[in-house]
């Protein structure tokens, strides 16, 4: 048995008694190859493209439409020794760094520290841009999860899960379902490719390991024909981050009530799909009902990874919700890419306007 024949083996991928043979494809009969999932490449560049172009020509003149604004940031005066140090050893020198980069600048300490926070000022994400990611990835989970809902309504494994192992494998793939598959396969192996552009965020290495497993159990659950059951668990996940987005985009509008009201519909849509929804009835059908084999193992694993980021990101939710909100407290959001704050930027440029 070669490596690629023993990688597609019946017993890995299929339950127990079931085989590839049972998948046997005819003229009015599709089942899912795993080659089509190759298209994601082409797929994941044409997105890319179809996001340059939507965040140039829509969001961006929506932001400005909307009076979102990027605020004027210090003018960092050129400095080799200190560039050097930031761009080599880092963006926050110890108080031990500072004195030594004071002596070799021959520039007080203040100074370098002053230096360092306006550059590191420099390198922060701008509002705008901000605002055009968030519209970017509104758009698109807003047409995703509208879309998915459409298209699984009239099913009746939608509604009840127990229906969605009747007969598996051999539950042909309707090409809507298919190209659905393809789209979301496309979408997060963009992200992927984007990240280091995009903004980063305190979370950041949770998002890679988000965007790793939801890639994983895309491609997984396709080649097992496991396509019922990842219809719900996207739709599922779809529900609540079209929501976050549009508060994202409300907050760079300075929109505060109305971004606070919204912030709270997503905290509860997230913490019931997420809390509820997704462990208590589509996860316990999966354990519960469907028949255990190795590649139900592995989905099951990036599963419960899935739902410990879950818990995570839940306790950040709720965090910003009692200590942002209901408490008064500054706005900060907990997955901010902020270091320094505004106030000390604008004191930074009264002073220079001195």
């Amino acid at each position: 048995m070669g490596l690629s024949e023993g990688f597609w083996h019946h017993e890995y991928w299929l339950p127990p008694g079931a085989t590839w043979e049972d998948m046997k494809e005819s003229a009015d009969i599709h089942y899912p190859q795993p080659q089509d999932l190759l298209l994601c490449l082409p797929g994941a560049l044409l997105l890319i493209i179809v996001r340059c172009i939507f965040e140039r020509t829509v969001a961006l003149p929506l932001g400005r439409r909307l009076g979102v604004s990027d605020k004027l940031r210090p003018i960092v005066q050129p400095n080799a020794t200190l560039e050097s140090f930031y761009v080599l050893l880092g963006r926050t020198p110890k108080e031990g760094d500072l004195i030594s980069l004071a002596k070799q600048s021959d520039l007080p300490i203040k100074k370098v520290e002053t230096w360092f926070r306006h550059r590191r000022a420099q390198d922060r994400p701008r509002l705008m841009k901000k605002f055009c990611e968030a519209s970017w990835r509104f758009t698109f989970y807003f047409t995703s999860f509208f879309s998915g809902l459409a298209l699984l309504y009239d099913k009746p494994w939608f509604w009840d899960h127990t229906v969605c192992w009747l007969r598996f494998p051999q539950q042909p793939l309707p090409p809507a379902l298919g190209w659905f598959y393809l789209l979301e396969l496309s979408f997060y192996c963009s992200l992927v490719a984007t990240l280091p552009f995009d903004v980063k965020r305190k979370d950041f290495k949770e998002q890679i390991i988000h965007h790793i497993a939801t890639i994983t159990l895309i491609f997984v659950s396709y080649c097992a024909n496991l396509i019922r059951f990842g219809m719900i668990i996207m739709l599922v996940h779809d529900a609540s981050d079209y929501i976050l987005e549009l508060a994202k985009m409300l907050h760079y509008m300075k929109w505060k009530q109305v971004c606070e009201a919204v912030f709270i519909v997503f905290a509860v849509v997230f913490i019931i799909s997420r809390l509820v929804v997704f462990p208590l009835i589509t996860y316990y059908y999966f354990v519960t009902k469907f028949q255990l084999f190795l590649i139900s193992c592995l989905i099951n694993t990036f599963l419960m990874i899935l739902q410990l980021l879950h818990v995570f990101w839940s306790y950040l939710i709720i965090q910003m919700i009692f200590g942002v909100i209901l408490h008064g407290a500054k706005r900060k959001d907990a997955r901010s890419d902020t270091e320094e704050s505004d106030r000390s930027e604008a004191e930074d440029l009264a002073k220079n306007k001195e």
